[in-house]
Parts: structure tokens; sequence; C-alpha cells
């Protein structure tokens, strides 16, 4: 059952829910491989944004920048992320499908909502590049592209005109500071805001910023606000 529009889901439906039926397939979309411009009326397609490949497990990395929460069991790993929101339910739950990661959801007692995958092997990978033991953290190196940051910004994106914010999750400095490195080479410079600032998060300054990322992220889900996603306008 989607998610209304207003965001709160029915307080007497049974928990958790599945929500078994992603958003529409994006079209597939070719990397470009030229310098030459696009047609008039046709956007062009943004170098490592998120529609020039297909979905990736990998690309779950995203949600563990915001607030994501990777845990192990035998040999098996679950994710799981508190949102505020129901419209990133819907979304979160339909970007988990199109990598073939089922999850459910239920209201937290602070009227927000839990999201969280079973335990399964395909999420074995990601839980192996970011626990060392039960602590989490980015490996070195991590990147950023498209498709993680439109997971990060569907989890965690608060649009603050004309900046627009991208909450982290946990309370370890130095990941911190590896997902800043990872946005400058993304080509977004975000400042840091300190947790009694009212962070943890970066700010994407200005409306330049803004627009290139909302270039990389791609197209507003159907679910999400218009005013909660960034514009190349």
């Amino acid at each position: 059952m989607p998610v209304r529009g207003s965001g709160e889901p029915p307080a007497a439906q049974p928990l958790p829910v599945t929500f078994p039926v992603p958003d529409p397939p994006r079209p597939k979309a070719r990397r470009p491989t030229g310098a030459a411009e696009a047609p008039a009326g046709e956007r062009q397609l943004v170098f490592f944004g998120a529609e020039t490949g297909e979905p990736a497990v990998a690309d779950l990395a995203g949600l563990l920048v915001g607030p994501g929460e990777v845990h192990r069991m035998g040999g098996t790993a679950r994710l799981s992320l508190v949102v505020d929101a129901g419209w990133r339910v819907h979304v979160l739950v339909a970007e988990l499908a199109q990598r073939g990661v089922r999850a459910s959801w239920a209201p937290t007692e602070d009227q927000r909502y839990a999201v969280r995958t079973a335990y399964t092997r395909t999420l074995v990978p990601l839980a192996a590049a970011w626990l060392r033991g039960t602590t989490q953290h980015p490996p070195a190196g991590f990147p950023l592209d498209g498709r993680r940051l439109r997971l990060w910004l569907a989890a965690a994106g608060v649009a603050d005109p004309p900046d627009f914010l991208l909450r982290l999750g946990g309370t370890d400095p130095v990941g911190w500071t590896v997902i800043g490195g990872a946005l400058v080479a993304a080509g977004l410079g975000g400042e840091l805001i300190e947790p009694g600032a009212g962070g943890p998060a970066y700010r994407i300054i200005g409306r330049r910023g803004t627009q290139r990322l909302a270039e990389l992220v791609g197209e507003r889900p159907s679910a999400a606000p218009p005013t909660a996603w960034p514009t190349r306008d």
C-alpha cells in the first residue's frame, strides 16, 4: 500500500507493512561519450548522475552516509533507518526494491518512520565495507555518485532555500570529513554544520550548488513533494 500524499500512514494498519511495488522504472540511459550538445528540447545526461547507470546494491551506501545503519548476523546483514516523512518511506522502499531488496516500515513513538530490510546475504558486501566490528565508518576513498546522493537526499535531504541540507548520521567527525571530501570530488563543496548548530549536516550553498545537486540526483520521485527536491531551474 503506498504512502498517502500527506505522509501519514493509517493508524489502524497492521505493521510492519511491505511495499511490493516500486516507482515506474526510469528509461535506461547511456553514459555520454562525446561533447556534442543535446538537441533542443532534450536534457543532457550528467556524468556520474543518477540516470547514467543501472541501480546497484552498492548504491545503498548513500543511506549509510545519512541515517542508515547496517548490522551483521551470521552470514547475512540488514539495513535500517528512521526518517521523518511518509514520502521518504515510499521513495526508499521503491529504491530498495529496484535493487532486489525488500523492506518494511513501522511508525515510531516520536511520529517518525522506521524502514528496515530483512537480514539477507545481498547486503553482506555493504556491511563488510562499512563495519569494523560494530563501528560503522565510510571506507577509505569512498566516492559519492548521483545514485548514492539520490538515496542520501531521499532519506535526509532538507530544502533550506536557497541552500539544501544533507543531514549526516552517526557521531563520527572523522567519517563526516571523509563524506565532505567525497562531496567535493562530486562537485558539491558543502559546508559542515556541527551538531550544536543544527547538524550534523552538509549545507549545499546557493542556487548554483542546489542546481548541481539536482543534476546529480536526477528527476524528482513522484512521491516527493516538489518543494522537497532540488531543481535545475
